[in-house]
């Protein structure tokens, strides 16, 4: 008697077992496509070679891109920003003309990447600081340069210790995040 009841308590421990490495497997699996598909690595080919023309991180602009559209080139805002980097037709227009470009086409998913690329680096030196960069690419530079001369937003008129726009606040947090997220995820 006492070894039919051992016996079916391993048939019962091997059921569980099984199970419970069944039910691990499935959780690490589901995690980590959650994670791939809300950190992508879309236009990897362009984005690449964007960043290494400009010199831009990686990181960046996958996380501007990812907060801007979503990586949804089909983007459209409610301010007429357009595309994977929500280029604004005057933003575009500034930047072909800095480019020398007279002829683009901003819906396309290479050019609005190559210019948005192109205008995150112009920020960037211009700013030479990355959060007032990101800050000036979500509320424009205009306004940046404003807070920059407003002791209230900045001490030193180079960084903001204030942002007076609570969107620009909060999409500066959120691409840092999605940016540490990337280099984690990554290792970019």
């Amino acid at each position: 008697m006492y070894a039919f009841l051992l016996n079916r308590n391993k048939k019962k421990i091997t059921v569980v077992v099984f199970w419970v490495i069944t039910l691990i497997l499935i959780s690490f699996f589901s995690i980590n496509f959650f994670i791939y598909k809300s950190y992508p690595l879309k236009y990897e080919k362009q984005i690449n070679e964007l960043c290494r023309v400009y010199g831009l991180e990686k990181t960046l602009v996958y996380a501007v891109i990812r907060e801007e559209s979503g990586f949804n080139e089909q983007a459209c805002s409610g301010a007429g920003a357009i595309g994977l980097m929500q280029l604004t037709p005057a933003t575009a227009q500034y930047v072909a003309k800095m480019k020398g470009q007279t002829e683009y086409d901003i819906y396309l998913p290479q050019t609005n990447l190559d210019f948005g690329c192109y205008y995150l680096k112009y920020l960037l030196v211009k700013f030479k600081n990355t959060d007032t960069a990101i800050c000036a690419y979500n509320a424009g530079e205009g306004n940046v340069l404003l807070w920059l001369k407003n002791k209230d937003y900045s001490l030193d008129g180079k960084t903001l210790r204030k942002i007076p726009f609570k969107e620009t606040s909060e999409y500066l947090k959120k691409v840092n995040l999605a940016q540490k997220k990337y280099k984690k995820i990554y290792g970019l």
